[in-house]
């Protein structure tokens, strides 16, 4: 057994380390080898069993969130999920990370994110439709900020804009936290015949394995690697390990798999994503039973003496691997050839259950699979121990004081970074290429809604999350992630179908660590359960920390509904003048870990508002069937900042000002009136109404608390009760001049 390479290291209880592996997991490698591995079986070992492939300290848990509905046709295991939306359609999707490469290398780790979530899309056989993405960046006075948000954006927009895909949504926050971290999510959105769905379990011994796309170099190796451990202060060291992406040739090879599934010659298909070849060739072979030999002699390469390790571990972009019926071998080389792809049968499949590699005419590699597979760690909480977070003290709206001027609270909250207008990042994004995006569901809304090409349905697409919350109490804040993404498909007047999740925290070693991804999966799996919200694909993203200083938890949940009828979609825009404003939802004014608490008052502090699942299903389904019936003219969900935020962001995307009449603090339910104004309860919409008085009547049979807050008209909002007012010109200029200055400084 060689590994065809002159210098093969001998394998050292260090190089056994510099894999990621630990004591114990090694001697798991030699009871199943039965033998000391080479370098090239070692690194094969290494990234599989990675916490990036293998799921190691998180698939316990994963096991317990909800996935199957009626209407999901494809849950967590395969490329990408997928749901059914009638007339033999199906919506393909998946959100996923791309956090440390875009740190080390803000531009091509963002950019190789999206293109590798978009084949994983493409994959399956669907056309990828729309982009999402979810940022999370440090303090912007920290000197690395600016640097990471102009690479990050530009790696996205270009990408995006190059394969011709929108990007139609997404959110950027920024917390200290972040500063040695930062966390870059990518969501795609395709669509598919639900006849034509193509999966990655390979069959057929003797059938050709072939490889398609780009060729191979060392960029990338050990990706994952590096993925499945904290960062120390040698990460400028480690851009090798960063994929270097190239859009134009990912559009061709969109086109090129998308012509060649029209035929019946693919038996299987996967991307070659993490871990490259390894991962794509054994994830294959295992999920069909099968047996997988390959000659590496025959895989495209763009550098010379490339080794087998370095051929197996190498993460180049825009790479496929596919399974084909015998004899169909020159039709699908027409095909990637005509659209200038690289095109290679480099192996078979076998019945040995065992991966053989050939390199330079010698076994360099045999590896069983299924017990490498079976093998795969997996921690439960004796081995990952975990410790739950504490219990904060609640805040009293009476130790919060009251603001001199709420109006001018408002300006500050809505100037803030987290909820500064993002229109500098969006307008970099070809978000209308396609022309499908609708007009009210462009980036800035609750959702961004998508025509399906030729009909008169749309999807709309929600990322959320607030890592505040699920810092201070992961369960409720889990919860709250999946809530609000339903409450703002459904604040578009969509049905909530499904969602993918892109899970991103610290070092899964840490009890206090693991405690805040359990405490979360138990929030988001109530959530789903009540919802009737499954989750069909996802990403577990752990060691996001720097020198022990881990990220906010932050489980980023990305929404797919649909709506039946895109002309009914509704947006958060006041419409005309006159219009009644009514809430939706019950107010007590909870000021715990708002924005309001952290902006104006310097404190991070307190629980999280609760959240009342089976309240929010009723508020929502109420919503929905008033934007259906044609009942509401806007809509807005509640979240950051309160209500008057809220309000205040319908005015200026409609550029119409609004009354909004404050209760009378402290009488009867009512809070005190800066905690009505900004508290942060969950389960609440904003509309507005030609009919108040229809509409309270249907939230009354329906059993929603809900109440008329104002009226809309004049130039600026205005507070009755409070006795403030401020002009629209003025809150947009604060609004959205906050990132652009920002960009543009030194």
């Amino acid at each position: 057994m060689s590994d065809a390479s002159p210098d093969t290291p001998a394998i050292t209880p260090e190089i056994v380390e510099q894999h990621g592996l630990s004591e114990a997991e090694y001697a798991k490698v030699l009871d199943i080898m039965g033998r000391e591995p080479n370098i090239t079986e070692l690194g094969i070992f290494s990234v599989m069993w990675s916490e990036h492939c293998s799921y190691k300290s998180s698939k316990k848990w994963l096991k317990t969130l909800p996935t199957t509905a009626p209407w999901v046709i494809q849950g967590p295991g395969e490329n990408a999920g997928i749901i059914d939306i009638g007339d033999n359609q199906a919506v393909v999707f998946k959100m996923e990370s791309h956090n440390h490469p875009s740190f080390i290398e803000p531009y091509q780790g963002a950019a190789t994110g999206v293109g590798g979530i978009l084949r994983d899309v493409f994959t399956m056989g669907a056309r990828p439709v729309a982009n999402m993405n979810s940022l999370r960046f440090g303090r912007p006075g920290h000197p690395k900020t600016r640097h990471l948000v102009s690479g990050v954006v530009a790696g996205i927009g270009d990408y995006g804009n190059c394969v011709g895909v929108p990007t139609v949504g997404g959110e950027c926050t920024f917390h200290g936290a972040y500063d040695g971290n930062i966390l870059v999510n990518a969501m795609t959105v395709g669509l598919a015949d639900a006849d034509n769905i193509f999966y990655s379990a390979a069959t057929g011994a003797g059938n050709p394995i072939v490889y398609v796309g780009s060729k191979t170099g060392r960029d990338g190796i050990h990706g994952v690697t590096m993925a499945s451990t904290e960062f120390h202060a040698d990460e400028e060291e480690k851009r090798p390990t960063v994929q270097v992406g190239d859009p134009f040739t990912e559009k061709l090879l969109i086109e090129a798999c998308l012509e060649l599934m029209a035929t019946d010659a693919i038996v299987a298909i996967q991307d070659m994503g993490g871990a490259g070849l390894t991962s794509s060739s054994f994830e294959m072979a295992s999920k069909g039973g099968m047996g997988v030999e390959l000659d590496l002699d025959h895989v495209p390469q763009r550098e010379e003496n490339m080794s087998a390790y370095e051929m197996m571990l190498s993460e180049s972009q825009e790479r496929m691997l596919m399974v084909l019926k015998p004899g169909s071998e020159d039709e699908a080389r027409a095909i990637f050839e005509k659209w200038e792809l690289d095109f290679a049968v480099i192996g078979q499949l076998t019945d040995t259950g065992h991966m053989v590699l050939r390199h330079k005419g010698e076994v360099v590699a045999d590896l069983p699979i299924d017990p490498l597979a079976l093998a795969s760690p997996e921690y439960d909480e004796k081995q990952r121990p975990f410790t739950r977070s504490p219990k904060s003290e609640p805040v009293s709206a009476d130790d919060v004081p009251i603001p001199n001027d709420p109006m001018a609270a408002l300006e500050k909250l809505l100037g803030c970074p987290d909820l500064a207008a993002k229109r500098w990042i969006w307008e970099q994004y070809d978000h209308m290429v396609m022309a499908d995006t609708l007009e009210g569901g462009r980036p800035g809304g609750d959702a961004a809604v998508i025509r399906v090409h030729g009909t008169d349905k749309a999807l709309a697409i929600a990322t959320d999350c607030t890592p505040r919350y699920c810092l201070a109490d992961p369960a409720c804040g889990g919860k709250q992630a999946v809530a609000e993404a339903w409450r703002n498909l459904t604040a578009t007047g969509a049905k909530p179908l499904a969602i993918t999740d892109c899970l991103n925290f610290g070092n899964p070693e840490k009890p206090d660590i693991m405690g805040q991804f359990v405490g979360c999966i138990e929030g988001m799996r109530d959530a789903c359960a009540v919802l009737k919200f499954p989750v069909v694909s996802g990403n577990v993203s752990f060691y996001n920390e720097t020198g022990g200083q881990a990220v906010l938890p932050t489980p980023a949940i990305g929404g797919v509904g649909l709506i039946e009828k895109y002309e009914n979609a509704a947006t958060l825009a006041f419409k005309a003048e006159t219009e009644a404003i009514v809430l939706v939802g019950e107010t007590r004014g909870h000021f715990g870990q708002s924005l309001y608490l952290r902006e104006i008052e310097g404190r991070e502090d307190g629980p999280p508002p609760p959240v009342d699942l089976a309240a929010e299903k009723r508020n929502g389904d109420l919503v929905r069937g008033l934007i259906t019936g044609g009942k509401v003219t806007a809509c807005h969900d509640v979240s950051d900042g309160g209500i008057l935020v809220a309000a205040a962001e319908m005015a200026l995307a409609g550029n119409v000002g609004a009354t909004i009449q404050v209760p009378e603090g402290g009488q009867g339910d009512n809070p005190p009136a800066h905690a009505w104004l900004f508290g942060e309860d969950q389960g609440r919409y904003i509309v507005t109404t030609t009919d108040a008085k229809e509409l309270l009547a249907a939230a009354d049979a329906a059993g929603v608390a809900a109440m008329q807050i104002g009226i809309t008209g004049g130039e600026g909002l205005s507070l009755i009760g409070g006795e403030a007012e401020t002009a629209l010109d003025a809150l947009r200029q604060t609004h959205e001049g906050w990132l652009p200055e920002y960009m543009a400084g030194p």
